[in-house]
């Protein structure tokens, strides 16, 4: 799973919503959502920001590590 999936599965179960819940209150799909909590890694980075708005969050560009995750 993503830094990014496990942080919006977090904060979304903190919230008290279920996924379909989270995809309707922010406007995106639920395979969307679902994809992105289970760590796909082809995702579009504006739908990344639309989810992580939610929480008062956005993903802006970084380094990657040598094993080869985003920070």
């Amino acid at each position: 799973m993503s830094i990014i999936g496990e942080y919006v599965k977090k904060q979304r179960k903190e919230a008290g919503l279920t996924q379909r819940e989270f995809a309707d209150q922010s406007g995106l799909g639920l395979r969307f959502i679902r994809e992105l909590e289970q760590g796909k890694t082809t995702v579009r980075m504006d739908k990344v920001n639309q989810a992580l708005e939610m929480f008062g969050m956005q993903a802006v560009p970084g380094s990657v590590d040598k094993g080869g995750s985003s920070l």
